[in-house]
C-alpha cells in the first residue's frame, strides 16, 4: 500500500439529510463522518442495514449532494467529468440490460468511455478471461444467474482501467468460487495501486482482503482503524506448534502455571476452512474435466490495468486537457494523405527535398486576371415573347433541320 500526501478519498464533516415535503428533517442518513482512502489501499464500509454505507457511495460518486461537509476525489468534488473517468463502479443490484450478451454490454460500457475498438476488443477478451466467461460470451444477460451477472458486472467495472474502484456487495449471490475469485481480484488491484473501497455485509470476505475498515451505526462512525489491531485481543497470547503428546502438553501447563501462575483455557488442533476444503473438491472436479454450464476457472488480470507512473500520468493528462485544433479530423487526414503521396518521407520526419524547395523558390504573387466583363443588365417586370419567332419555331420543329442560308450556297458553289 502506497501512502501518498494526497488521499484518493476524503471527506471532511460529511453530512445528508433528507427531508420532507415541507422541508422538515425526516431521516439523518449520514452524521459528520470524516475519512480519507490512499492510493493502494482497500478500505472496508461496514454496518448494519440502514446504517447510511449506500448514500455515503451515492455522495462519492456525486449521485448525491450532502447536506454539509466537503467531499474530495482525486483532490476534485465528485461532480467533475474528469474525475469520473478515473473511477469504476459495482452497484449492490447489477443493473445491465437483458437482452445484450457479455460481449456486446462491455462493448457497450467502452464505447461510454470513448475507447478506440481495438482497445475495447482487447480488453473484452482479457476481462472475460479473469471473470471466467469467456465460454459463456454469447449468452445474454437475462439468462445468467445472479453470481454470474455480478462476474459481468465487475468487469464493466474494470473496462475504463480506473484508479479508485468501488464495490457494493460484490460477492453477494455468488459461489464460493466466485467469491475467492473475487477476493483474489481485490488483492492483486491493490498491489498493482489500485484504490478500493469495499461494502459488504460479508465479514469474512472484508477480513481477508481489506487494511482498514470503518464500521457506521446511525450514520455515524463508530470504529475505525487497522483491521489486524482490531480484531487482536491484547489479553490472550496463541502459540502453535506442531502436534504434542500428552505429556508434553502436561508439562508446558505445569511450567506455565510456575512461571505466570496463568493456567492453558484450551489445547485444540487447528481446523480448515470450509471455503478451502469446497475449493481443493471444485478443483479435484475440474481436473477430471466435467462440464458445466456456469463459470470457469478464472484467468489472470488483464494487462491494461497494471500501474502507470506518476510521471507517465502527468505527461497523459496534460495530453488530454490540451486544446483541440479547429480543423476538422477528415480535412487533416485528407490534407495528410495528399502530402505523403505526392512526398513520401518517413514517418515523423518531413521530407528534406520538399524543405529544400520550399526555402530555394520564394513565393511568386498570382498573375493578374483580366477584368470581368460586366453583366448585361435584365429589364424589369415581364418579358414579352416574339410572334415571328414563335411562328418560325412552329413550321420547323425541333427534329426536323433547319434549312440554313449559309449551306444552302455552300451547296450551289458545289454543285
Amino acid at each position: 500500500m502506497v501512502r501518498d500526501s494526497l488521499p484518493v478519498l476524503q471527506t471532511v464533516g460529511l453530512t445528508k439529510v433528507f427531508r420532507d415535503f415541507w422541508w422538515r428533517a425526516r431521516v439523518e442518513a449520514v452524521k459528520d463522518l470524516s475519512l480519507d482512502i490512499h492510493r493502494g489501499e482497500v478500505f472496508g464500509l461496514l454496518g448494519p442495514n440502514g446504517s447510511g454505507k449506500s448514500t455515503v457511495i451515492k455522495m462519492i460518486l456525486g449521485l448525491l449532494y450532502p447536506t454539509r461537509g466537503r467531499i474530495a476525489v482525486f483532490g476534485k468534488p465528485p461532480t467533475d467529468v474528469l474525475t469520473k473517468k478515473r473511477i469504476g463502479f459495482l452497484p449492490e443490484e447489477t443493473y445491465l440490460y437483458p437482452f445484450l450478451d457479455a460481449r456486446e454490454t462491455l462493448d457497450y460500457y467502452g464505447r461510454l468511455f470513448e475507447q478506440h475498438r481495438s482497445v475495447r476488443r482487447e480488453r473484452i477478451d482479457r476481462l472475460l478471461e479473469m471473470v471466467g466467461l469467456q465460454h459463456e460470451a454469447k449468452r445474454r444477460l437475462g439468462e445468467y444467474s445472479k453470481g454470474m451477472a455480478r462476474r459481468i458486472g465487475l468487469a464493466q467495472a474494470l473496462i475504463n482501467d480506473p484508479e479508485f474502484l468501488i464495490l457494493d456487495e460484490p460477492t453477494a449471490g455468488m459461489d464460493p468460487i466466485g467469491t475467492r475469485q473475487i477476493k483474489d481480484v481485490v488483492r492483486e488491484l491493490a498491489r498493482m495501486g489500485k484504490t478500493i473501497l469495499l461494502s459488504s455485509h460479508l465479514l469474512a470476505d472484508v477480513e481477508d482482503v481489506c487494511h482498514r475498515v470503518m464500521i457506521l451505526y446511525g450514520g455515524q462512525q463508530r470504529k475505525a482503524g487497522d483491521i489486524s489491531q482490531l480484531l487482536a485481543r491484547e489479553n490472550l497470547t496463541q502459540i502453535t506448534t506442531e502436534k504434542l503428546s500428552e505429556n508434553a502438553v502436561k508439562q508446558v501447563r505445569d511450567l506455565i502455571h510456575r512461571l505466570e501462575g496463568k493456567e492453558i483455557l484450551n489445547v485444540t488442533a487447528p481446523s480448515d476452512k470450509l471455503e478451502d476444503l469446497f475449493l481443493r473438491i471444485v478443483k479435484e472436479a475440474q481436473a477430471e474435466n466435467i462440464k458445466t454450464s456456469g463459470a470457469r476457472a478464472a484467468g489472470e488480470l488483464p494487462s491494461f490495468l497494471a500501474p502507470v507512473e506518476d510521471e507517465e500520468r502527468a505527461v497523459i493528462d496534460s495530453l488530454v486537457q490540451a486544446a483541440r485544433p479547429e480543423v476538422m479530423p477528415e480535412t487533416v487526414a485528407a490534407e495528410s494523405t495528399t502530402l505523403d503521396a505526392k512526398h513520401p518521407a518517413p514517418a515523423g520526419e518531413p521530407s528534406k527535398e520538399v524543405i529544400e524547395q520550399l526555402l530555394s523558390k520564394p513565393e511568386t504573387p498570382p498573375a493578374e486576371l483580366p477584368p470581368a466583363k460586366p453583366e448585361p443588365e435584365r429589364p424589369h417586370g415581364p418579358v414579352k415573347a416574339d410572334r415571328s419567332v414563335i411562328e418560325e419555331l412552329l413550321q420547323n420543329p425541333p427534329d426536323e433541320p433547319r434549312p440554313s442560308g449559309n449551306s444552302s450556297q455552300e451547296g450551289d458553289r458545289g454543285e
